[in-house]
């Protein structure tokens, strides 16, 4: 039935004169495959050869518009945009250790009730850890403490409280870290307390055997260790007074002074060499 209707077609195309310009040939569904698509006779290998030579440098075109915009771009722009990022970034849920360095009114106001009170109690942090201390306590550390030697003396000055009988001193609340800031830890400022630890030494525990088998298996390995860790006696808990903060103060920022006058005499120094 298909082949009476395809000769028809054929036989009028072929005999209607054609009025206007277009093509006098059957509609394309009509056509044999070769009509519909011709075959090419160029090679699919990898030599450049036998690529047409605007597709060898396609990668390099560069319109008018893109080249006019790159030529008008300011040069601090462009300066900018060369450098190079910072290889370190903020990294979420990291976290902050922070200082305060500024005392309240309050604080001066109660800073001697508070010294005057003896057998003073304090919260320090070791590498994250906190401690509830008082002076001549021992304190056993869970890790083995590197770069120190029985009889050195460590000064302690991160804490979070520090308190007597009747009053404490606070450091700021933790604000809990987010995926965008980083968790930040506030201290009280090293100035107004003293804490320092003598290392006794370190300590062996004794020795752990942890049995390790696998399924359907009758071997059993026996996996022995032995940790050290490092023992410190708090051998001073002190609260300073306002007149040795202060003390503290000045002379800090004579220092913070004195550098930046340094500073500003070698970068003259600098301008009149050049």
């Amino acid at each position: 039935m298909f082949a009476p209707a395809l000769r028809r077609a054929v036989f009028e195309t072929t005999t209607r004169v054609p009025t206007t310009t277009t093509s006098i040939l059957p509609p394309a569904f009509l056509l044999p495959f070769s009509h519909r698509a011709p075959i090419t006779t160029v090679s699919h290998s990898l030599e450049t050869g036998n690529v047409a030579e605007p597709l060898l440098h396609s990668g390099q075109h560069i319109s008018s518009g893109l080249k006019e915009a790159i030529a008008s771009r300011p040069t601090s722009q462009t300066a900018s945009s060369t450098t190079p990022s910072p290889a370190f970034t903020s990294v979420p849920y990291g976290q902050q250790s922070l200082q305060v360095r500024t005392i309240t009114p309050q604080i001066r106001q109660l800073l001697p009730l508070l010294r005057a009170q003896s057998a003073h109690y304090i919260t320090v942090h070791i590498h994250g850890r906190p401690y509830l201390l008082t002076q001549g306590d021992t304190l056993r550390l869970p890790f083995l403490m590197k770069d120190v030697q029985p009889g050195d003396i460590l000064r302690l000055n991160r804490a979070t409280h520090i308190g007597s009988r009747d009053y404490t001193l606070k450091a700021p609340a933790t604000v809990k870290g987010t995926r965008d800031s980083p968790k930040q830890v506030f201290y009280l400022d090293e100035r107004l307390f003293v804490c320092r630890a003598t290392v006794v030494g370190t300590e062996l525990e004794p020795e752990r055997v942890k049995e390790k088998t696998k399924r359907r298996q009758r071997h059993v390995r026996h996996v022995r260790s032995q940790h050290r860790y490092t023992v410190l006696k708090i051998s001073q808990v002190e609260v300073r007074s306002l007149e040795e903060y202060d003390e503290l103060v000045m002379k800090e920022q004579g220092r913070k002074g004195k550098a930046r006058r340094n500073a500003d005499a070698s970068e003259e120094l600098a301008e009149v060499a050049a």
